[in-house]
């Protein structure tokens, strides 16, 4: 049911060597700390809204544009002078007080799962040589997603997870979308993944359980005689997969043995007038669970709307927004945001809401089909942020009359990661060593200021 992916941090390295080109890690030596970054945000959120949403239907509608530009929503005004956004966000629309939207994010690429790594770390997609961009899937050799980097150089050591994905890994037939976990930094960094609908009433975590027979002095009694074997002399000599395992059973160890977690997953404990707020649904109910982890102290989350491509709309663009994705989005941000602003925890938590790119100015219809979508479009594309000092009620950049491109300076995902970095307090100049033993600094684009300012660049 659940298949959760363990990580665990337990030495402050700013440094890592790769062996080989199989992404295997071995620890470098520890480098000298920096000065300790202020942080502006304990937890991150994002709400990663897989497929590409579409800027003209969402956040940046063009009312003036040619039908075959513009679409067929209508745009309404908002709590925010001359900004309008789609009909079918009206509560976003009365919010808009609390958020920022900006209009001039891009990056230059149009396959899913090469946006997809670059949305979740920063970075483009290492292609391997001879190999083709349009079967690029997840891999050892990838650079860590934004909350393994986190662990990577802020490890915990309270059992709290620093990294929790859910509602599911995002997986379609034989691919495996890269950018999901701590790629050359080694399992142990990897986000613990949720695989199981939050909306389901069978909904449990079974692996934060103990066995009935085992109680906790006996788990902790089990632990140790585990680690004084694996201080003998043959462990210096186990395979590094062995290594990998025990790194895991350390993270499962603490995350058995915390009760902040397990208190944390029982969503069953709000109540239904709470839930029904948020929506029925497995997003909805997704964004509630966020909620409750970030309660419980955990760093980075990603609540992902959908399966995967949900907001891929080649086809019926307009019927699947309005009919569902743009009801559950609006629904469920309106409580989130309600919800976080009551317990004050709006103040110490960044929102992010984001695709991995945006979709074509102009409609089209696929061969074969009869009803119109839009298609693919990195170029300019838009994204929700509030929270932790950011300064609602603006908007950030601008585009054309087409959103097709901007007519300011644009964002990239690498600003949005060094965003996400500053504001969690990751030292200025963090690195990490790749598989070719290259230096990357964490932040490695530009932090953007103006969602704190309200000055746009």
């Amino acid at each position: 049911m659940i298949s959760p992916r363990f990580l665990t941090g337990r030495r402050r390295l700013l440094q890592i060597g790769a062996a080989g080109v199989t992404g295997s890690v071995l620890p470098a030596a520890a480098t000298a700390v920096p000065g300790p970054a202020v942080p502006r945000a304990r937890s991150v959120l994002i709400v990663m809204l897989s497929g590409g949403p579409s800027q003209l239907d969402m956040l940046d509608p063009k009312p003036q544009a040619p039908a075959e530009i513009r679409g067929e929503f209508q745009s309404v005004s908002t709590t925010v002078p001359a900004v309008a956004v789609s009909e079918h966000l009206p509560r976003l629309a009365a919010g808009l007080d609390q958020w920022t939207i900006l209009r001039s994010m891009a990056h230059r690429e149009h396959n899913h799962l090469l946006a997809t790594h670059i949305a979740l770390t920063g970075r483009p997609t290492p292609i391997p040589r001879g190999g083709s961009d349009l079967d690029r899937v997840e891999s050892r050799n990838d650079f860590p997603n934004f909350a393994s980097a986190v662990d990577f150089v802020q490890p915990r050591q309270d059992g709290i997870p620093t990294g929790v994905s859910l509602p599911n890994y995002m997986i379609e037939g034989p691919l495996t979308w890269p950018g999901q976990h701590s790629g050359f930094l080694g399992a142990k960094h990897d986000p613990w993944q949720i695989n199981h609908d939050p909306n389901d009433p069978a909904f449990r975590v079974d692996s934060l359980t103990l066995p009935a027979d085992m109680s906790g002095n006996r788990l902790v009694s089990r632990r140790t005689l585990l680690q004084s074997l694996e201080r003998g002399e043959a462990a210096a000599e186990l395979p590094s997969e062995f290594r990998a395992f025990t790194d895991q059973q350390d993270v499962a160890f603490s995350l058995l043995t915390s009760a902040r977690v397990a208190d944390a997953f029982r969503i069953d404990r709000e109540t239904e007038d709470c839930r029904v707020r948020y929506g029925r649904n497995k997003f909805g109910q997704s964004l509630l669970l966020a909620r409750r982890l970030i309660e419980a102290g955990v760093p980075v989350v990603q609540a992902t709307m959908g399966i995967v491509q949900t907001w891929d709309t080649h086809v019926d663009n307009w019927g699947r927004l309005k009919n569902q994705l743009l009801p559950w989005l609006d629904t469920g941000l309106e409580a989130l945001m309600a919800d976080l602003k009551s317990s004050g925890l709006l103040d110490q938590t960044l929102v992010i809401v984001m695709g991995e790119f945006g979709r074509t100015p102009r409609i089209s219809t696929l061969p074969g089909q009869t009803v119109p979508g839009r298609d693919h479009w990195a170029h300019a594309y838009s994204g929700l942020f509030a929270g932790a000092g950011v300064r609602g009620g603006q908007v950030i950049g601008a585009t054309d009359s087409s959103a097709a491109w901007p007519t300011t300076r644009s964002w990239s995902p690498a600003d949005v990661g060094s965003t996400v970095f500053a504001a969690l307090g990751v030292p200025s100049d963090a690195v990490v060593l790749d598989p070719l033993n290259r230096p990357n600094h964490l932040i490695n684009g530009e932090v953007i200021e103006s969602l704190y300012t309200g000055r746009d660049s």
